[in-house]
């Protein structure tokens, strides 16, 4: 498990006081606290701590060290990414995890995408994170050539995500089928470009403005950049606003022409298509690795007992595309 940080520690890891720490609802494998601390002339210092929830990070994660570095060069790179301000050290007796800025804004997506005070930051959001993934895709690999980014060609991918499927030992027809559909129409492409990985309305900070920041950079590798468009695309984070497929809030054909304008590449819709039965799928066998994680012992949670039952959405989802072409 975790270990739940105290001011004191937190105060010696960034140099200043600390007035309070408060542990955030986050994602699955990351235990999040925001820190209220005190600058040298005495104004607030808003921070985030984030830490891998299991102490380490999950196979297949960014080792937090580069997640914080990565994070911090799309920073400085002009990317809307929170400031590092501190990486974790073995010493300091909190596993994996960085100090970060706290920037202003809501995180929960069901909030943003429903609440009327953040209409005008929906109706231009489209444009904004098509801005976004054009600016990271087109970011050298050579920024990252010295962390330790995931990488292999989508072909290999797959084969990895399968042997994960079955060493569940969960038999599901759909999920067959869509391995099989998805093997006959991945060409072996090589991992050109950096992918965020989970670029979702989950992880993006909102404020009345606009998109303030994107979170959660664990799962960037390099890949093929049209995974991050499908993935943003996958049903499950619309959160129930299913006829805007775009997170919720956008439409897809919007959505390419902003990459587009934003010198993002032409966008090939058959394999965004391609990428969003993949994202969908690789969504499901999340389901079933955190059900496991809780049915296993591994790590309790009822959240991810909770998620683990979700399997059968993603079945239906999967079905809905194959039968229908879209979800």
């Amino acid at each position: 498990m975790a270990i739940t940080p105290t001011p004191e520690q937190v105060a010696a890891l960034i140099g200043a006081p600390v007035a309070g720490i408060e542990a955030l609802s986050g994602g699955a494998s990351s235990a999040t606290y925001a820190v209220d601390a005190l600058r040298p002339d005495g104004t607030a210092w808003p921070l985030i701590l984030q830490c891998a929830a299991t102490g380490s990070v999950p196979e297949g994660g960014l080792p937090r060290r580069d997640q914080a570095l990565l994070q911090q060069r799309m920073h400085e790179a002009g990317l809307p990414v929170a400031e590092v301000v501190r990486v974790l050290e073995p010493a300091d007796g909190l596993g994996e995890g960085y100090v970060m800025a706290r920037l202003p804004g809501e995180a929960l997506a069901p909030r943003w995408l429903k609440l009327p005070e953040y209409a005008a930051a929906r109706d231009g959001l489209t444009a904004q994170v098509g801005a976004v993934l054009a600016q990271l895709h087109a970011q050298p690999l050579a920024l990252v050539a010295d962390l330790k980014l995931p990488t292999g060609s989508t072909a290999e991918a797959l084969g990895k995500m399968f042997a994960n499927y079955r060493r569940f030992g969960v038999d599901s027809p759909v999920f067959d089928l869509a391995f099989a559909w998805l093997k006959e129409r991945v060409a072996d492409r090589p991992a050109d470009t950096i992918v965020h990985g989970d670029f979702r309305s989950g992880n993006f900070l909102i404020s009345t403005a606009g998109l303030e920041a994107v979170l959660d950079w664990e799962l960037a590798h390099l890949g093929d950049g049209h995974e991050d468009l499908g993935w943003l695309c996958c049903n499950a984070w619309r959160f129930g606003l299913w006829d805007r497929p775009v997170g919720g809030f956008g439409q897809r054909e919007a959505l390419y022409a902003a990459y587009e304008a934003a010198g993002g590449g032409p966008v090939d819709r058959e394999r965004v298509r391609l990428w969003e039965v993949w994202g969908t799928l690789k969504w499901g066998i999340a389901c079933l690795q955190l059900g496991d994680d809780h049915v296993s012992g591994r790590l309790k949670s009822v959240e991810r007992a909770a998620i683990g039952r979700r399997v059968s959405e993603v079945e239906l989802d999967l079905m809905h595309i194959f039968a229908k072409g879209d979800v």
